[in-house]
């Protein structure tokens, strides 16, 4: 995955593609900060897994920040973020579709043998160490409380 950052950023530099350019830097810069806290925990570098939530954590950051800039009639600044948004996804691997994830919160809850909604933790747990970048852990918290629910 660092290696396609880095020659999304050689390509971005070709084409003259700043706003591309400039998120990818972003990113880059992100990894950097997430390999000092990885060491400093003394685990070497961010695992694969943890660049994938990386990753989410910044598309979310960036659809929170569009919503502010619309509701602020800053219209230019939201599609900034959503432009922010489009480079960040084209990271991540493809979602899985409702479908999927029913399925694998199924296998969850069968897998961790949760009862009710006091073990939601343990089959959200579960889902985040398989299917991190793949998943909308919000949607799919969602989906796993009603299933638990009854």
């Amino acid at each position: 995955m660092r290696a396609r950052f880095t020659e999304a950023m050689k390509e971005a530099m070709r084409a003259g593609d700043k706003p591309r350019l400039a998120t990818v830097r972003l990113i880059q810069a992100a990894l950097k900060d997430k390999d000092i806290e990885a060491r400093g925990a003394g685990r070497g570098e961010a695992s694969e897994e943890e660049i994938l939530a990386m990753l989410q954590k910044m598309i979310k950051q960036r659809q929170e920040s569009a919503e502010i800039y619309e509701k602020g009639g800053r219209p230019e600044l939201a599609e900034q973020e959503r432009g922010e948004i489009a480079v960040i996804a084209s990271f991540l691997p493809q979602l899985m579709d409702e479908a999927e994830v029913g399925a694998a919160i199924d296998a969850a809850i069968a897998e961790t043998g949760a009862a009710g909604i006091k073990d939601m933790g343990k089959v959200i747990g579960a889902l985040k160490a398989k299917y991190a970048g793949r998943m909308d852990f919000a949607k799919a918290s969602a989906m796993v409380k009603a299933k638990l629910a009854g």
